[in-house]
């Protein structure tokens, strides 16, 4: 009783009220983006450079804000408050944030799987758009377990709490195909071609419809997401409980993540410490989930209604950590030069 008592008073922020247009009108816009970009601005494959790369996440980085400060305001009406906006941003710096780390498997994916470049953005095209739809199925899941069960939000916390801490104790990523199991299954329903054919999924190898590198590839991608959505989900529902806010932020920061990984897939090597500070980001979300328990807990330590300072926290973790990595790339170790 103690625990539902505490939950319906510290997370009970739905009081947005979208109208179901509004939701036709956000995902029609994008997918509507989505098929410019494979239609009209990727139509012929090519190797995306760093300065296409920079162009496009300063466009998706500026409609995030575009969105937050003028697009949402006016689709929800005097609905939407300053504190909306500031929870969509640090929901979208965290979902952003938690995709950097994504990009470090991605990169591993495609040098596994030896992807030329020209053909890297056709899968993560295709992977993307399957992420969406997967967390789009999470956040429907989440929000109607949490509004029945209102205590599962302390197991989020507690497992994001324990996440962060593994972080910041594991090991460098290892891209492992033959532990995967959906590959396995792939395997065992299709012959799998050893070349690449363009852009193509699916080829025809000794009259048999069969799969592609290209194809493995992608299913890698995919399952990569879905394991990295298991710890941005519930951190999304560490900040809030909006299910338009969390699909929003969601969407934009995956649909960031493209351009993200072309920006940083040559950089890397110099974020060194990006990791940990993605794990304490999870430690404290965490912590901010579970503290709520703590009733005689200074007022310093409540985070609840103060949206100004859980951004300002996430913003200094995640600052400090690339400052640090910048200065460990210049002056570290002749090691970790050697290695760069």
């Amino acid at each position: 009783m103690i625990l539902l008592a505490a939950s319906n008073t510290a997370f009970n922020e739905n009081t947005l009220t979208i109208a179901p247009i509004n939701w036709v009108w956000f995902i029609g816009a994008v997918l509507v983006f989505l098929a410019l970009d494979l239609g009209v601005f990727h139509r012929k494959p090519h190797v995306v450079g760093f300065g296409e790369a920079m162009m496009w996440t300063t466009i998706w980085g500026s409609m995030s804000m575009l969105f937050a400060f003028w697009i949402a305001p006016a689709m929800v009406g005097e609905q939407w408050t300053g504190d909306h906006t500031k929870l969509f941003i640090t929901g979208y710096v965290v979902e952003l944030s938690l995709s950097m780390d994504n990009v470090f498997v991605i990169a591993l994916i495609f040098s596994f799987f030896r992807v030329p470049a020209e053909f890297q953005h056709r899968v993560l095209f295709w992977g993307i758009l399957g992420a969406l739809a997967m967390r789009a199925v999470m956040i429907l899941a989440g929000a109607s377990l949490i509004h029945q069960f209102h205590w599962i939000l302390y197991i989020f916390g507690a497992f994001l709490l324990v996440t962060g801490i593994k972080m910041l104790f594991a090991g460098d990523e290892e891209v492992e195909p033959e532990k995967n199991i959906a590959i396995r299954l792939a395997r065992k329903f299709y012959p799998i071609s050893t070349q690449f054919e363009g852009q193509k999924i699916f080829t025809e190898l000794n009259g048999q419809r069969a799969m592609t590198p290209l194809a493995l590839c992608l299913i890698m991608v995919e399952t990569t997401d879905l394991i990295f959505a298991v710890d941005s989900i519930p951190a999304i529902f560490g900040i809030t409980r909006e299910p338009f806010i969390i699909f929003t932020s969601n969407v934009f920061a995956i649909l960031g993540l493209r351009s993200l990984y072309f920006l940083l897939v040559g950089l890397l090597r110099h974020f060194c410490y990006l990791k940990y500070g993605l794990a304490l980001v999870l430690v404290f979300i965490g912590f901010k989930m579970l503290i709520v328990l703590w009733e005689g807990r200074p007022s310093w330590l409540i985070f609840e209604d103060n949206h100004n300072l859980v951004l300002i926290i996430v913003g200094a973790i995640l600052g400090l950590s690339i400052i640090f990595s910048l200065l460990a790339s210049k002056w570290g170790p002749k090691e970790f030069k050697k290695d760069s």
